[in-house]
Order: C-alpha cells, then sequence, then structure tokens
C-alpha cells in the first residue's frame, strides 16, 4: 500500500521549510531509512530519511517552500495507481498542487513559515472558484512584504518590485497570478543599486540571503533591542595553556586532541554551574535559569555563522568535549548539522582568538542572556611579585542582557572563569 511521505518538523518552532533537491528520482527504489530529499530550515539544510521503502512513486513538491505535514512525495509498490490518494492529501491541505487539470499549467505555491492559515481557512482557499475570492489586503507602510517563493523568483524573472504589488492570497499574500498579471503592462523595476553604466552594473554582485543568514540578521537584529552592558576582564593564561599541552601528551591513540576553547568550555561550564543568573534564557517577559550548561560554540561556515551546542558540558570531561566538538564542526562546515545540534544552548562562547584578534564584543544571541567573547592568547608585560614579567594573558569579554542580569552578577561570574583560567585545576 502507498504511503505519502510528508514534510518533517524537525525542530520546535518550525513551521515550513525548503526544499532544495531530491536524491531520488520518480521511479527509484527507495529503502527505509535511506537519504531522501535536502530540506533546507531556518537553521540548517539537513537530509530527510524515507520513513517507507518501496518505489518513489510520485514528487508532488519537486522544490520549494512548503508547510510542515505536507505531502511532498509518495513511496509505494511500481505500478500502484496513487491518484486516488494524490487527489485525497491535496484537499486536505493547501500546499499540495490542485487536481484540476487547469492548475497543472503551473506550479503550486506553498504557503511559507509565518503566514501559517488555520486548518478552516486552509479548506476555504481550497474551496471552488464559485466561491466569492478573498479582497486584496492592503499592507502597512514598513509591514514586510508576504510573498510565494514562485512568486518572488517569477518578479525577479520579470524584473519587478515585488514591494509594489498587491496580493489576493490570504492575508494580502503576492502570489504567482499576481506578479504575471502586473507583469503584463508594468515597467521594469529600479536597479537597487545606482549604476554609472554597463561597466559599473557587472562590477556589482547581489548575493541572495539563504535561510542562514535571514535567520541570523532576524535574530541580531532582536538582539540589539535588548538592554545590554559589556564586562572585560584579562587573566593570566600560562596554566591554561599547560593543563591544554599536558592533556595533549597524554593523548592515547584515537582521541580528539583537545584545543585551548575546549578547556575554556570546560571551565566556563562549571562557572555556569556557580552563577545560575548567567545561565539563563529571557522568554516572554520571565527568566528561565538551567541546571546544566548546554554551551554554544560560535562557527564560521561557508553560510554563515551557527552556533552548535555541547550539552551538559559541566558533566563532560575536556576529551569529551573536544570528541563533541570537533564532530559538530566538521558537520557544520560540511552543512550536515541537524536541528537538535543547534537547540537548547543556555550559553555561548564565541572565540576570534585564532584569527589573532585581541579583543573584541560579541552580540548576544537570544535568548541567551549571556556570551563570552574570547581573544587571542598574547604575551604581554605583568607585574608579578613586585618583578616585571612577560606571560600570556586572555582577554574575554562578557556581553549581558540587563533585563536578566545585573553588573555584579556578571561581574562575578567574570571573576569566577578568570580564577579558573589562572588555575584550571580548580575546576578539573
Amino acid at each position: 500500500m502507498a504511503t505519502e511521505i510528508k514534510l518533517p518538523r524537525l525542530g520546535q518552532g518550525m513551521e515550513a521549510g525548503t526544499i532544495v533537491r531530491w536524491l531520488k528520482s520518480e521511479g527509484d527504489q527507495v529503502a527505509k531509512g535511506e537519504p531522501l530529499f535536502e530540506l533546507d530550515t531556518d537553521k540548517v539544510t539537513q537530509e530527510v530519511e524515507a520513513d517507507a521503502e518501496g518505489v518513489l512513486l510520485k514528487i508532488v513538491v519537486p522544490e520549494g517552500e512548503a508547510n510542515v505535514g505536507t505531502t511532498v512525495a509518495v513511496i509505494g509498490s511500481a505500478d500502484e495507481d496513487v491518484s486516488e490518494l494524490l487527489a485525497g492529501s491535496q484537499g486536505g491541505n493547501g500546499d499540495a498542487p490542485a487536481a484540476a487539470p487547469a492548475a497543472e499549467e503551473k506550479p503550486a505555491e506553498p504557503e511559507p513559515s509565518g503566514d501559517t492559515v488555520s486548518r478552516g481557512e486552509e479548506a476555504a482557499t481550497a474551496a471552488p472558484a464559485a466561491l466569492p475570492a478573498t479582497p486584496p489586503t492592503a499592507r502597512a507602510e514598513g509591514e514586510r512584504v508576504k510573498a510565494s517563493p514562485l512568486a518572488r523568483r517569477i518578479a525577479r524573472e520579470q524584473g519587478l518590485d515585488i514591494a509594489g504589488l498587491t496580493g489576493t492570497g490570504p492575508e494580502g499574500r503576492i502570489i504567482a497570478e499576481d506578479v504575471e498579471k502586473a507583469g503584463d503592462g508594468a515597467a521594469p523595476a529600479a536597479p537597487a543599486v545606482p549604476s554609472a553604466g554597463p561597466e559599473a552594473e557587472s562590477e556589482i554582485e547581489v548575493v541572495e540571503l539563504t535561510s542562514i543568514r535571514r535567520t541570523i540578521a532576524r535574530r541580531l537584529t532582536d538582539a540589539w533591542a535588548a538592554p545590554v552592558f559589556q564586562l572585560s576582564v584579562t587573566a593570566d593564561a600560562s596554566e591554561l595553556a599547560t593543563t591544554r599541552e599536558r592533556m595533549v601528551e597524554l593523548l592515547r591513540e584515537g582521541e580528539t586532541k583537545p584545543t585551548v576553547n575546549d578547556v575554556l568550555t570546560r571551565l566556563v561550564a562549571s562557572a555556569l554551574q556557580r552563577h545560575l543568573a548567567v545561565n539563563a534564557l529571557f522568554v516572554d517577559g520571565a527568566i528561565h535559569r538551567y541546571q546544566r550548561a548546554n554551551v554554544g560554540i560560535a562557527v564560521a561556515t561557508p553560510n554563515g555563522l551557527v552556533v552548535p551546542v555541547i550539552r551538559a558540558a559541566d558533566r563532560k570531561s575536556v576529551l569529551e568535549i573536544a570528541a563533541v566538538r570537533a564532530d559538530l564542526v566538521s558537520r557544520a562546515r560540511e552543512g550536515k548539522l541537524k536541528i537538535t545540534d543547534l537547540e537548547e544552548g543556555t550559553f555561548t562562547i564565541s572565540n576570534l582568538g585564532m584569527y589573532d584578534i585581541e579583543q573584541f564584543i560579541a552580540v548576544l544571541n537570544p535568548p541567551q542572556v549571556a556570551i563570552l567573547a574570547v581573544g587571542s592568547i598574547e604575551d604581554r608585560p605583568a607585574a608579578i611579585d613586585g618583578a616585571l614579567e612577560i606571560r600570556p594573558t586572555l582577554t574575554m569579554t562578557l556581553t549581558c542582557d540587563h533585563r536578566a542580569i545585573d553588573g555584579s552578577e556578571g561581574a562575578e561570574f567574570l571573576r569566577t572563569v578568570k580564577s579558573l583560567v589562572e588555575s584550571p585545576a580548580l575546576a578539573l
């Protein structure tokens, strides 16, 4: 019996995703658990595995955005008739292509995340054409333009400014038909960047935002709304470097070589256990403090910055943290992280020491209430017992959300981190 493959919910808060490409073609044999297609979400691009085995009879959504629960494919026995199954699934959700022959002339227009309609509204949009059409909805000044991915693509191809169009879809959403009608007599949109001529235009590179970059833009814009303050401290990193070197010397075959950041992650996790006010999230006007230290590590990837999480770092050894970190960083740079790798973080460390950055301020990673920016270890003069010596030092800057953390709480946490950096044995 044929099985519908639906767009899965890969994490909390996920309402939609974009199918980037199919790893199987219609007619291919598919095994249960075998990668079926690549799905781009707000956070990661992830392979989705088949939850049934058989022949891939029909790809319902070849590519583009679709809501969670939308039927995207059908798997069954060879030569099995699935027309009735497809007709039933199309009648039950507003994202699948319409069954009427006229609708086959253009691709379906899936609902994007944030514009999801209720079941009652879905039924209304799938109703016969005899029902009154939904009147266009005017947009308020500065309001985000709601448009289907197909509409945006057609607008780009035709050189139309989609912000100047009126949508006839649900909640004023611009659909492909709106763009096509506008394109019949509309003039091309003005260039977004002033140009001095053909030569100047050829030097301009327009880069479309990926899902990850859109998420970065949205989350960090939210971060600027938080009232933050920064605290900095410089610590003697002699013992930190020595501890890491001794660990490397004692490595056994197959163990991951720890970095300074791995040792620092363990020390910070220990400090978070002593200062729960910093190990917290600010959610809907309330402070959620956590017992476990789930430390996020900022990782630069070709597609943008991601923050995979080392869960329960306070319960792991440095070598265990190193192994988890190596796996997360490798998969992050290959674009193979899962949404679960990015969830449940309670604190973040951003380390730019490998770029020879001595000190910087990291932007808050909401809803977390604090983030630690770590610079490079540099030899600097220091007064030791009345004598001037050159010591390796490390500068750290803590950014705090003042809604959840007072200056004294942040200062006490940073003082603890400094003491542990200077005497790692106290935590290890």
